[in-house]
């Protein structure tokens, strides 16, 4: 387990990371700026670096140039005061682990910076395929972590939203992005999924390809999208008989929250949309 850098301690929020991490036996310390960062990197080892939240994105790209000439594999979580989409695709291009901005979250980060202290096949998890403002495609291997740093991004890029909007999209987009890596690839990371998200003057569109051999909605009985009226629990008994792990809500959350949800014939490809302007929809 690698070691962990906080840097500034006067923010609640680093104050609350740390005391998380602490809590989690993991060996933290705090640096007071970046040029203290820069010093003790030079002198011992962290694997995993965590900005103050009163830094700008552009800051903290250049200081983990700098801090990657001196500690190549090094890993940051970047939090910082506000991001926009030129920001944030230069985070994933510079391959960030992941990107926060307020609200934040202490254990949803404290979480993510725990896995990446056990991280050691990190680098390539997010390939960039091609990304400008209002449109980025991914590739991104298929692990639960990977994932999760993946939704930062997401989250981030989504940020001239409405919340209640852009929380009802991520919602949706995890659980489909979850079901592509766990029901298409089986969680192998050796397979991938592609994920591209378009805005366009009236809706925001995301578009999820997984490996696997694709699959008809309507044969998914185990999951709760199919249950019978009278019977909303019916999926978990045979997810059980099955030996398929408690779940199944993520189609029906996905429908819910989405204007559309459409697959292809074979049903590893699914597009989500969501319209910004209501009244533009079909």
């Amino acid at each position: 387990m690698s070691r962990l850098l906080v840097i500034g301690s006067h923010a609640e929020v680093s104050r609350e990371i740390g005391a998380a991490l602490s809590a989690a036996d993991l060996p933290i310390e705090y640096s007071a700026g970046h040029a203290d960062t820069l010093q003790r990197l030079r002198m011992q080892s962290f694997g995993v670096v965590i900005t103050s939240p009163d830094s700008a994105v552009k800051e903290d790209l250049a200081l983990l140039h700098e801090m990657r000439g001196i500690r190549p594999g090094v890993k940051c979580i970047i939090l910082a005061r506000h991001s926009t989409p030129d920001e944030v695709i230069a985070a994933l291009r510079a391959r960030v682990f992941a990107c926060f901005t307020p609200p934040f979250d202490p254990v949803e980060i404290a979480n993510l910076a725990r896995s990446a202290a056990s991280e050691s096949r990190w680098r390539d998890d997010i390939e960039v395929l091609s990304a400008k403002p209002g449109w980025v495609s991914v590739r991104v291997n298929c692990r639960l972590v990977t994932a999760e740093r993946l939704m930062t991004f997401a989250h981030e890029l989504t940020t001239q939203l409405p919340p209640d909007l852009r929380q009802e999209m991520m919602q949706a987009l995890r659980e489909i992005l979850l079901n592509a890596m766990e029901h298409g690839a089986a969680f192998n990371p050796e397979q991938v999924v592609e994920v591209t998200g378009v805005r366009t003057g009236r809706a925001l569109v995301f578009y999820v390809r997984d490996p696997g051999a694709g699959f008809r909605p309507e044969s998914v009985t185990h999951a709760a999208l199919r249950n019978p009226p009278h019977d909303p629990t019916a999926h978990m008994v045979q997810r059980e008989e099955e030996g398929i792990r408690p779940g199944g809500y993520g189609l029906l959350l996905a429908c819910g929250t989405v204007d559309e949800l459409i697959y292809s014939e074979i049903g590893n490809e699914v597009l989500l949309i969501k319209y910004l302007d209501q009244a533009s929809a079909p």
